[in-house]
């Protein structure tokens, strides 16, 4: 069968990650990560039943063999209620405001959305975090001491490259390979 989309090249991917503070009372809820051509990107989960929520914080952008392209901290639209310092090392002072950039959902390879690894966790019905899937499926551990978003994006790349091949292959056939993301996660696209 004809290819219905072409398979990008690897110096078209780059992996992007955050790291997340807490904003609302009690600070929020754990990191989650995803991955799409172009970035991969570690994002914030919603819990809509508290009122609780985790705001990127850092961003980092490292190209298709993990090369540092762009690290900086960057300031939450909310007001921060927990700098969670002890794991992610950032203060009030590291914080600066920056413009938001949506990306095209089509565009996502999400690792935590991706099938073929959820199924070999066995956890079709719930998003699995970064640290989960790394162990698992890479034998390789990440987040161990702390969360440092340079990190996640190699990671979370690391993930994807290692099933690119099928997972663009499955996309150039017109066959989407990952679940739909959480609804909560409607603001990240166009």
């Amino acid at each position: 069968m004809a290819q219905k989309y072409p398979i990008p090249p690897p110096e078209k991917f780059l992996g992007l990650a955050t790291t997340s503070v807490g904003c609302g009372p009690g600070g929020g809820t754990p990191m989650i990560a995803y991955v799409h051509p172009h970035i991969a990107k570690a994002a914030p989960r919603h819990n809509s039943r508290s009122l609780r929520f985790s705001f990127i914080s850092r961003v980092a952008v490292v190209d298709y063999r993990g090369q540092v392209l762009f690290s900086t901290h960057v300031l939450p639209t909310n007001p921060v209620t927990d700098y969670r310092t002890s794991m992610t090392g950032i203060q009030a002072a590291d914080l600066q405001p920056v413009l938001g950039i949506p990306h095209p959902a089509v565009a996502t390879r999400d690792v935590a959305l991706y099938q073929p690894f959820r199924n070999a966790l066995r956890s079709t019905s719930q998003v699995i975090g970064l640290q989960t899937l790394m162990w698992h499926l890479m034998r390789r551990r990440v987040q161990e001491t702390h969360v440092c978003a340079i990190e996640n994006a190699r990671a979370a790349l690391d993930l994807y490259r290692s099933h690119a091949e099928e997972w663009e292959g499955a996309i150039a056939r017109g066959q989407w390979p990952s679940f739909l993301p959480p609804s909560t996660f409607s603001r990240c696209y166009l």
